[in-house]
């Protein structure tokens, strides 16, 4: 029986990036960067790599002149979203009301517990989940996932309506109540999602 300790390294690598092909370079690169923040550190004629911190590159998209348009993408296997967070709900809540003014809405919203979450798709239709930790520990969070009875129950998450977040903010509830009561399902969209899957674009 091999060794079990031999399964993982030693040291652990950190998630770096992601790489789309792309039929929509100039498009997908100005979404980018008008929903997450990520800026070009280079920018060719077939590709370009995108940053919003400190690492060279947070997003790569290549451009190939045999790359077709996807196929019922929301049913195929791969990759379902990639993930941006922010530090406090505010900023979080603050993106959401900035990008809803430049016409770009999440097909979903999640309360998942650990973290509260928007869904976007961008323009080849990848999904971006931008979400904010609810516990502001990313260990805590981590011990809430691994320990809870909820969690497990539970895993996908509720269903909100983040207009409904925004004015029960402006209304004075606090962050941490309004994540209450997401979960209790007082901010239930009207017609709430199917499922989790992406939205067909092509």
């Amino acid at each position: 029986m091999p060794n079990p300790r031999k399964r993982r390294p030693i040291i652990a690598p950190k998630l770096h990036h992601a790489t789309f092909l792309t039929l929509k370079l100039d498009e997908m690169a100005s979404w980018y960067e008008l929903v997450c923040g990520l800026t070009p550190v280079h920018y060719s004629d077939g590709a370009a790599w995108l940053t919003n911190d400190e690492a060279n590159h947070r997003i790569a998209l290549l451009t190939h002149p045999k790359t077709k348009k996807p196929v019922d993408k929301p049913t195929s296997a791969g990759l379902h979203h990639t993930a941006f967070e922010y530090a406090a709900f505010d900023e979080w809540l603050d993106n959401y009301v900035r990008l809803k003014d430049e016409g770009i809405l999440p097909f979903m919203c999640l309360d998942h517990g650990m973290t509260m979450s928007m869904y976007y798709a961008d323009p080849e239709g990848n999904g971006v989940e931008i979400q904010v930790d609810l516990f502001g520990d990313w260990h805590v969070s981590t011990e809430w996932m691994w320990a809870s009875r909820e969690f497990a129950e539970n895993s996908t998450g509720v269903w909100f309506d983040s207009d409904k977040l925004v004015e029960a903010r402006a209304q004075g509830v606090p962050h941490d109540e309004i994540h209450a009561n997401a979960r209790s399902g007082k901010y239930t969209p009207e017609n709430p999602p199917a499922d989790i899957l992406l939205p067909e674009v092509y």
